[in-house]
């Protein structure tokens, strides 16, 4: 029997799209493979709730799912609505016309005309779907930050624990989705499979921010340096550069290091904001120095 995405996620039918998010979110990364290997019982929950955001994730599928055209597989029902023993939703009788105006028209074709069919030795006419395409999985995915500026080609464990090799795009942020064509679930009866969709979260940075295609980030330099200039190391997403600091520096200054941000077609910036540090606050030299002695 098909399971009710709704009950699998724990939220009502008037759920918002937000509050079915959330739900998800939460579900998923409790239940996820990575935090409960070997155990299988709460990766078949896992599976479970990626299959309930398949259809409540998508808009089309969520419609079709309260009209009661498919099940909670997203396998179609073969009547739409209220319409008696019709799933989801019922009520009034709600015929959906389709082809030619009849009202069982689709992919299950017309079961009047199959009964007569058989009864009378095909006299009625066959309308069997062709093949349809498998149903797509959906999984969230954390990433690093440096990942997702840089761009980079990852292997990723799935809920089934299948590896895949995913190309991540540099400039991808929390909430995009990377699509992977024919990495879903097979198709019924011959069709191409589904597609496997990565929801994909990145992972703050403690050293730097993204601000659009630009990265922020602070650098401390000492005394000596902010006063008569020099280099500094800096550690960017691509790997530590050196950073030439003008004599003369303050706290607050900022600094460019072109191309070194998100490394989209056309590369963004790395900022440095430079902040004084010194070494020993209570340096003898240091406070002679400042008592003017």
């Amino acid at each position: 029997m098909a399971l009710d995405p709704y009950k699998v996620l724990g939220v009502d039918r008037s759920a918002s799209e937000a509050e079915i998010k959330k739900a998800h979110r939460r579900k998923a990364k409790d239940l996820h493979p990575d935090q409960n290997p070997d155990d299988p019982k709460k990766l078949e929950a896992f599976k479970q709730v990626s299959q309930a955001w398949d259809i409540l994730g998508d808009k089309e599928k969520r419609a079709k799912f309260d009209r009661g055209e498919i099940d909670g597989d997203g396998n179609p029902t073969g009547f739409g609505g209220g319409y008696p023993g019709g799933g989801p939703g019922g009520g009034g009788q709600r015929w959906e016309t389709r082809g030619g105006g009849n009202p069982f028209g689709g992919a299950q074709g017309d079961p009047f005309e199959d009964i007569l069919s058989g009864m009378f030795g095909g006299g009625g006419r066959s309308r069997r779907s062709g093949p349809v395409k498998g149903r797509d999985v959906r999984y969230r995915v954390t990433i690093d930050f440096a990942d997702s500026v840089t761009g980079a080609r990852r292997r990723m464990t799935m809920a089934d624990n299948t590896a895949l090799d995913v190309n991540i795009p540099a400039g991808i942020e929390s909430g995009q989705t990377l699509r992977l064509k024919s990495q879903g679930q097979a198709s019924p009866n011959g069709g191409p499979p589904g597609d496997a969709l990565l929801e994909v979260e990145v992972k703050p940075s403690s050293v730097w921010e993204r601000d659009g295609k630009d990265l922020r980030m602070s650098v401390p330099i000492d005394l000596k340096i902010a006063v008569l200039g020099g280099s500094v190391e800096v550690k960017t997403p691509s790997g530590p550069v050196t950073l030439k600091v003008p004599a003369g520096s303050n706290t607050g200054s900022q600094l460019r290091l072109r191309g070194k941000g998100v490394q989209t077609s056309t590369p963004g910036n790395l900022y440095a904001r430079l902040e004084i540090v010194l070494d020993d606050p209570k340096d003898d030299g240091l406070k002679a120095w400042a008592e003017g002695r």
